[in-house]
């Protein structure tokens, strides 16, 4: 038996879901051309107005009531010190405007934690929210998802409920140790991040390179912190310990490394290789010029802002999902071949 008119048979509603499948787009995508919210191209908009003609597609009246309630706001915490989540905000923006959605800010300082970030924003009648490396254990992870969509950017978030998005760290660190090895460094440090996200997963990827190669692994603790950066290059002043190449847990750390030994006297990268992590508006000024793993800080947000959108318009039985992106080396001017004097 066929059916006689549009849209699927036995009179079954389509869904904005088959209407996106149909049109082969995301569901938000799909949401916005059919409440006329600027942001798709054309061929979008003529991709999904098609499909849901063919469908049959009507809008639910309820559903539109609720809408016409809801604030349309997305929260974002983030720590103001750290020039990579500056580079996640500006990318955060016009991901959210292309989905229908404003963005309101929360950031984490000392005096003003994460978890009262948050409340505060939840206040604000923030529909969903993205955190940019997250500070929250599983439990408060997944006790705030039971409550709205979370994202959480830069750590793993599914096993605790919520979306992730992030890169996939010891791909990042291992390539780096890999460029510093072709350089003929054989004694390279890590100064880790301690417990910082990420910090296990780059200091995880550093050790199996460095074994893979057939070296010792250095890992001295720190932080994501010029400070730390600068501590661990006090460590290195005096050349005792014959170290020819550092791996900073971020770029934050790697400029107090860099700046501390450039003060001292030490030629970087003539005496001592760099290589910082994150690839922030930090790495690329002129007068730093510090080889870094890049992570695409533009697709990161899109793909975070997308995931929360995605179960706020309807698909709110998805699975949590971890999406890991790649990182890549960006070579600059911290990076050279190992000095023969400093090799052991």
């Amino acid at each position: 038996m066929t059916s006689s008119g549009p849209g699927p048979p036995n009179g079954h509603r389509a869904t904005l879901v088959e209407v996106a499948a149909l049109a082969g787009v995301s569901r938000s995508l799909a949401s916005l051309v059919i409440r006329g919210a600027p942001g798709p191209s054309a061929a979008s908009r003529e991709a999904v107005l098609r499909a849901a003609a063919e469908l049959g597609y009507r809008p639910d009246p309820a559903a539109k009531l609720l809408r016409e309630h809801r604030s349309r706001v997305l929260g974002v915490v983030f720590d103001p010190g750290d020039p990579f989540h500056a580079d996640l905000l500006e990318a955060v923006y016009p991901a959210a405007e292309r989905c229908g959605y404003e963005v309101v800010l929360g950031a984490r300082v000392p005096t003003h934690p994460e978890h009262r970030a948050v409340e505060g924003l939840i206040r604000s009648r923030c529909e969903g929210l993205l955190l940019v490396g997250a500070e929250a254990d599983a439990v408060q992870l997944r006790g705030l998802g039971v409550r709205l969509p979370v994202a959480v950017i830069g750590r793993r978030g599914d096993e605790a409920g919520v979306d992730s998005v992030r890169a996939a760290d010891p791909r990042g660190a291992a390539a780096a140790v890999d460029l510093l090895v072709d350089l003929g460094h054989r004694r390279i440090r890590h100064v880790d991040g301690g417990r910082h996200p990420g910090a296990a997963e780059r200091r995880r990827g550093y050790r199996a390179a460095m074994r893979r190669h057939g070296l010792d692994p250095d890992v001295v603790k720190g932080d994501h912190t010029e400070e730390s950066g600068v501590r661990a290059a006090g460590r290195l002043l005096d050349g005792a310990e014959g170290i020819t190449a550092v791996l900073a847990g971020n770029d934050r750390c790697a400029v107090g490394v860099v700046d501390t030994l450039r003060r001292a006297g030490v030629d970087v990268p003539g005496d001592i290789s760099v290589i910082g992590y994150d690839d922030s508006r930090l790495a690329r000024l002129t007068h730093i010029d510090l080889t870094t793993v890049a992570q695409d800080a533009e697709q990161t947000a899109r793909l975070a802002v997308e995931a929360v959108v995605e179960r706020l318009d309807g698909d709110v039985d998805l699975p949590p999902r971890d999406i890991l992106l790649n990182p890549r080396l960006v070579i600059r001017g911290t990076t050279g071949p190992a000095s023969a004097l400093r090799r052991t």
